[in-house]
């Protein structure tokens, strides 16, 4: 009689990273994570998941984090081909009369949208967000109803802009976790552009500025994204790490000083980043498994993870994970591509077990009758598969 067998194959060195498992305690709960600011968000790109928050959705005014939402709508128009980095736009008087950070933009003057864009990201220039709301939608009010439209189409649904800079405004408002998802994406749908966040040095008409942003400088990993201070809004920043193929973004917002908006940040990241792991497998659909095939025109088949998992756990439980796969050996033909033939044991300790699905990456069809009759035969009288 023809007989198949449960194998197990023990995956017992993790070369990946891992995170949350399935009890009801988050990793802020067990970070315990306290914080002079008063919105704070920490959230974890691979995962799409916050990992802390303090007051994450209580209305606030960004102040010139708001020109990350002028940098998504000028991004979106170059790659649409509607603008390009060498178009210029004229510098009005209203746009050269603005007072706060500026680029220090001539009146009159033509300048380029990536002068413009490195005017806004990195000098923080109202004088350039004026000029490039001006330019593409004709005055700044107008802008301003085209920045609520892409916030209502990316889902910010408590927040409001008035204009192109974050200027003080009765109306102005927006969340932290509203500045979470507007980072999200424009990290994600743009990522060359996204690069120009991380400039650290603009001169335009031979004055040169510094990017305000202070993890550019004393964080590895920092690549972005805009500092904001009014004195409506105290000090507040949206910065974003990537470290080992894992990207961390923080908002927080309503300190009291430059100082303590630097050193908050750097803290948050430095224990998020000290004390979580993400755990990383089959993101990169290799085969988990050669399996043997019965009767079929393949004598082989790779099994790989139906789909990748990510997940955020503390270094503790990231040393102690096993993973271990199980499938019946040998599997009958025919077989499907993405046909289920096992299973993955993602086992966390002190967490429930995790199970995810082994499939098949191709199909293969049955033998011919009369090579099937001799792969029965051979196999009864030798014990041996036929191969193909």
């Amino acid at each position: 009689m023809f007989m198949r067998f449960k194998k197990t194959f023990y995956i017992t060195n993790i070369l990946f990273f891992l995170v949350f498992g399935l009890s009801n305690t988050s990793i802020g709960q067990i970070l315990e994570i306290t914080s002079p600011a008063k919105q704070v968000v920490i959230y974890d790109h691979e995962t799409d998941q916050i990992l802390f928050e303090k007051n994450s959705n209580s209305i606030m005014k960004p102040a010139s984090m708001a020109k990350v939402m002028t940098s998504y709508i000028v991004f979106d128009k170059i790659k649409d081909n509607s603008l390009n980095m060498s178009d210029t736009f004229l510098v009005s008087e209203r746009a050269w009369k603005m007072g706060g950070s500026r680029s220090f933009l001539e009146l009159n003057s033509n300048v380029s949208i990536k002068d413009l864009l490195l005017g806004l990201i990195v000098q923080s220039g109202n004088d350039a967000a004026v000029v490039l709301a001006e330019g593409i939608s004709g005055d700044e009010e107008a802008f301003a109803r085209e920045m609520n439209r892409y916030a209502k189409l990316i889902g910010m649904q408590n927040t409001y802009f008035t204009n192109s800079t974050g200027w003080p405004h009765p109306d102005l408002q927006t969340t932290a976790q509203d500045l979470v998802i507007l980072s999200k994406k424009l990290i994600k749908d743009f990522p060359d552009l996204y690069k120009l966040f991380e400039e650290k040095v603009f001169t335009y008409n031979n004055i040169k500025q510094s990017n305000r942003n202070p993890l550019l400088y004393t964080m590895s990993g920092a690549d972005g994204l805009k500092t904001g201070h009014t004195m409506e809004s105290g000090y507040g920043l949206i910065g974003s790490v990537k470290r080992n193929n894992r990207r961390v973004t923080i908002v927080i917002n309503g300190l009291n000083s430059k100082k303590k908006r630097t050193f908050e940040s750097k803290r948050l990241f430095n224990i998020v980043f000290r004390e979580t792991k993400l755990l990383s497998l089959f993101n990169n659909q290799k085969s988990v498994v050669n399996a043997d095939v019965w009767l079929g025109k393949d004598s082989k088949v790779n099994l790989i993870a139906e789909k990748p998992f990510n997940k955020i756990i503390t270094p503790f439980e990231y040393n102690k994970t096993k993973v271990h796969v199980e499938w019946m050996n040998p599997l009958p033909a025919p077989i499907l591509k993405g046909q289920k033939l096992g299973s993955i044991y993602i086992s966390i300790p002190g967490k429930k077990t995790i199970t995810e699905n082994l499939v098949a990456t191709k199909d293969v069809a049955k033998m011919s009758p009369f090579l099937r009759i001799k792969s029965i035969m051979k196999f009864l009288l030798y014990g041996e598969i036929v191969e193909n």
